[in-house]
């Protein structure tokens, strides 16, 4: 088992020294979304590059700045990008911005990315609350570098995403009159995108849609007693589903135009928190 606060602790203790705020609530965005950060008043930014022992994010539309602003009441402590797995990092580095989150004393994170539709009724440029995750590819990686695997924590309920949360999306995407898709998020390690056979197999296994992120950072979040959401924008349909070639430009176009609504949800969903 890895000593996470250890392994980080330069980087804890500078952020911790840097911060303006003890955050209310955090969010994580996704390939194409980091724009929302221009939406909030923004106190304070720290770039990733200058903090001590902070992993660089090396994927197009993930900036690397972590963000202090405000949201009408609500302090919200932003990552404008996120870590993948498949960069080549260790998963406790794409984890870190979950334990930092913790470590500044917040217990609450939203959780974004961009994904594949699976589920035939969903359209590009829809918005899906995830209200369960497909996690057998990443469980036990993640749960035995966080020590779920010790005795006496051996049967530890990993509940998440959280109830409470994914009920304040839902009302405000009703009090605004945007339409919020749920489903089961199905993760892949990546980079190379999923091919029609094995889209077809999650699709069977009840997945709506697919994605390289999430599904580790939302375990290790409540597995430390966070409260977690997550949004997937659908940006494409994936292989098989759609016979349009697939590409990361395409994720971002998609992802921009549909900025407004994902903006609009936000603002509204996370002053209720």
């Amino acid at each position: 088992m890895i000593d996470l606060n250890f392994k980080y602790k330069k980087a804890i203790s500078f952020i911790i020294k840097e911060s303006p705020f003890t955050p209310d609530v955090a969010l994580i965005l996704g390939s194409g979304l980091g724009d929302f950060v221009n939406e909030s008043e923004k106190i304070k930014s720290l770039n990733t590059s200058d903090i001590p022992d902070y992993p660089l994010s090396t994927v197009e539309g993930h900036k690397g700045i972590i963000n202090f602003s405000r949201i009408k009441s609500k302090n919200i402590l932003i990552f404008q990008g996120r870590l993948h797995f498949y960069e080549g990092l260790n998963l406790s580095d794409c984890l870190l911005p979950v334990l930092i989150t913790k470590n500044l004393g917040c217990d609450k994170i939203i959780l974004t990315n961009a994904a594949g539709g699976i589920n035939r009724k969903f359209l590009p440029g829809d918005l899906m609350l995830i209200d369960s995750f497909n996690s057998i590819n990443l469980k036990k990686e993640v749960t035995d570098l966080i020590g779920l695997a010790s005795l006496e924590k051996r049967n530890v309920f990993i509940d998440c995403p959280s109830k409470e949360i994914n009920d304040f999306f839902l009302e405000s995407a009703i009090d605004i009159n945007i339409p919020l898709q749920m489903g089961n998020y199905w993760y892949v390690k990546g980079p190379s995108y999923e091919t029609p056979s094995e889209i077809e197999m999650i699709r069977k296994f009840g997945g709506d849609a697919v994605g390289m992120s999430t599904v580790h950072e939302a375990i290790f979040a409540s597995s430390i007693k966070m409260k977690v959401a997550a949004i997937s924008c659908i940006t494409n349909m994936a292989a098989g589903i759609s016979q349009q070639k697939l590409s990361h430009n395409e994720v971002m176009e998609t992802a921009k135009k549909v900025s407004k609504k994902f903006s609009l949800l936000l603002k509204t969903a996370i002053p209720r928190l």
